[in-house]
């Protein structure tokens, strides 16, 4: 059976069928965010963002850090593009550290995607660890405009040295 404009009415159900059953989704979808604080990302999902951005750091620090063994062969444009990205992901870094996720606990099962492993001192210290953010993140800006292969390794192991010591202060392990 079709209608005038010669669309079969079956089809016709379905797409309507189809449309409400979006609808419903998009109105259930809505609900959930309603009941959230509106402007106020969960703790947990902070968390995982950051850990997703400390985890693309050190990718391409690895990059990096492969690129200056012995037996890799530096290929210093695309080490510079790497140490780019390392500069504004630490520009970036925290901001993703609000006070909502201090959350570290000893003796807990934690869950590694979306527990903190971020030390209480992280936010009793904020401005040092700031700071260090600030300035590792300069010193990867002075390696991605380094002049030449040695400036360039200098400021990675700059980089690497500033890293190492903030992980020391703000990061627990156990």
């Amino acid at each position: 059976m079709s209608d005038r404009r010669g669309v079969s009415c079956v089809s016709l159900r379905l797409r309507d069928w189809a449309a409400l059953i979006a609808v419903g989704c998009w109105l259930a979808s809505g609900w959930t965010v309603l009941a959230q604080e509106r402007g106020v990302t969960p703790p947990k999902d902070t968390i995982f963002a950051r850990k997703i951005m400390m985890g693309a750091i050190d990718t391409n620090m690895d990059a990096i850090e492969t690129m200056l063994t012995p037996e890799g062969k530096l290929n210093l444009v695309d080490a510079q593009e790497h140490a780019d990205t390392i500069s504004i992901m630490l520009m970036a870094i925290p901001h993703m550290f609000p006070p909502s996720t201090n959350q570290w606990a000893p003796n807990v099962d934690r869950d590694p995607a979306t527990d903190t492993s971020a030390a209480p001192d992280l936010w009793t210290n904020f401005a040092d660890f700031y700071g260090r953010a600030s300035e590792a993140s300069k010193i990867a800006l002075e390696a991605a405009r380094a002049k030449g292969p040695e400036d360039f390794r200098a400021r990675i192991h700059d980089l690497r040295t500033a890293c190492d010591s903030c992980h020391a202060l703000y990061q627990k392990n156990d």
